[in-house]
């Protein structure tokens, strides 16, 4: 058995189902050989959706994978029926949660060009943030924010939008990642010295950072970015609260 799980979102985000094998159990979690269901990490929740085998079927309901094995938390199908666990070897059958993944997708991306469009033009890191679907927070190093911020940065981020600017995929080895100092938009370096291999997110002609996410195809997949509010989060750190619309 595999003691690694190939985590296939990292190549290819619009996958959505999953033939795969159980590798680990641990209580009511399954490590599997391969995956789509997202991991939480790097301020982007974890997916859900569902594994069924045989006559057996489970909700996947928090995904984690600190490790080397990506581990699916389960739950019983109906709240009044009992969890049955697939034991190592069973051959299982994953499917994702697509709306709520999608959505994950469109902000994690809208996230990326607003950090793109603060770069440009402002030259100024992230400190934090957080996401859930269709909504965010990003904390910036601005200290104060520019007049008028709120409404400019929203309109250069829906035309960026607009322009439907392609997002590509790569992947480069750490030392050559690390040496480009654009590719890492937070105040601290947040890639673990185990990560030999950084996964670059391109958004092409706008911005280009190390990121272990997952994105939409191209900036026109995002949907109407708003920044809703901005708040004062101490000297040197601003917070910016954001909503994607559908249209």
């Amino acid at each position: 058995m595999s003691d690694t799980t190939d985590r296939l979102y990292l190549r290819d985000a619009h996958q959505r189902t999953v033939d795969a094998t159980v590798v680990a159990v641990d209580g009511d979690r399954v490590a599997l050989d391969r995956t789509v269901f997202y991991a939480t990490g790097g301020g982007q929740p974890h997916d859900t959706g569902s594994l069924t085998w045989g006559d057996g079927r489970a909700r996947v309901v928090d995904v984690t994978g600190k490790g080397p094995l990506v581990w699916h938390h389960l739950a019983a199908d109906e709240p009044d029926d009992e969890l049955v666990v697939p034991p190592v070897g069973t051959p299982v059958h994953g499917e994702l949660d697509w709306d709520r993944r999608h959505r994950l997708m469109r902000t994690h991306s809208a996230l990326h060009v607003l950090c793109g469009v603060i770069w440009n033009e402002w030259g100024v890191v992230v400190t934090g943030g957080n996401m859930e679907p269709l909504r965010a927070r990003m904390d910036f190093a601005f200290d104060p924010l520019p007049e008028g911020f709120a409404a400019t940065v929203t309109e250069r981020v829906n035309a960026e939008i607009a322009a439907d600017r392609p997002i590509e995929i790569s992947f480069l080895p750490r030392s050559v990642a690390l040496a480009d100092d654009a590719l890492i938009r937070t105040k601290v370096n947040l890639v673990p010295d185990s990560v030999t291999e950084i996964r670059v997110v391109d958004i092409v002609g706008l911005d280009k950072q190390a990121d272990g996410g997952t994105h939409v195809a191209s900036t026109g997949e995002i949907g109407r970015f708003e920044v809703t509010k901005t708040e004062s989060k101490g000297k040197g750190n601003k917070r910016l609260r954001i909503v994607i619309h559908d249209t």
